[in-house]
């Protein structure tokens, strides 16, 4: 695993973000594509339907990403994780601590059900209350209940696929080092 000062063994094309709901992964994968001249697609978008309910075509619409030659994408939804993966040449995970994941994703929800934001086909964030009503289809209590996921798939991912080069980042600021060292180049293979 590769820290936020190693380089990396190649120019990645097709990149996977990693990280607990509320890391920013989806920001950060977009900030990467731009950085690294990738199209990024918001793997969010791609699963959630109106009424926030799966949509039929998110497997086809997975297949149909990875066939691409350059992309980047949030690893995420276990319908797709093997299939991103098997395509991708490069991982960064997101390993930032909880209490911090937690507080951004409280600011977001709050923020996206105050300002009525529209997300994907359609969708709001649910009412606020939804976290004490909804216990089992609440973003906070699924972060909680999750929050440790990647600690236990990302060394599996490792042992399997010695080939992918896995960046871990531990912090914002961390993140901002390594996003900087790829946009001088200090990181990148030639």
């Amino acid at each position: 695993m590769l820290g936020v000062g190693d380089p990396l063994p190649l120019r990645p094309r097709r990149v996977l973000v990693a990280g607990v709901t509320g890391s920013g992964k989806s920001t950060f994968a977009a900030e990467l594509g731009g950085v690294l001249d990738l199209p990024y697609t918001e793997i969010d978008g791609l699963y959630h339907g109106p009424h926030w309910t799966p949509r039929p075509q998110f497997s086809d619409e997975v297949q149909a990403l990875v066939a691409d030659d350059a992309w980047v994408t949030e690893w995420q939804y276990r319908a797709a994780r093997e299939t991103l993966l098997d395509r991708a040449e490069l991982l960064v995970w997101l390993d930032f601590p909880f209490p911090l994941t937690l507080r951004r994703l409280l600011q977001r929800t709050v923020r996206r059900r105050i300002r009525r934001e529209v997300l994907w086909h359609g969708n709001v964030e649910p009412p606020l209350r939804s976290f004490f009503t909804a216990p089992d289809d609440n973003i906070v209590r699924w972060a909680i209940s999750t929050r440790h996921k990647y600690r236990a798939l990302i060394p599996d991912v490792a042992e399997r696929r010695p080939d992918l080069a896995i960046v871990r980042l531990g912090s914002p600021a961390e993140t901002r080092r390594w996003i900087g060292g790829i946009v001088r180049g200090e990181l990148l293979a030639r």
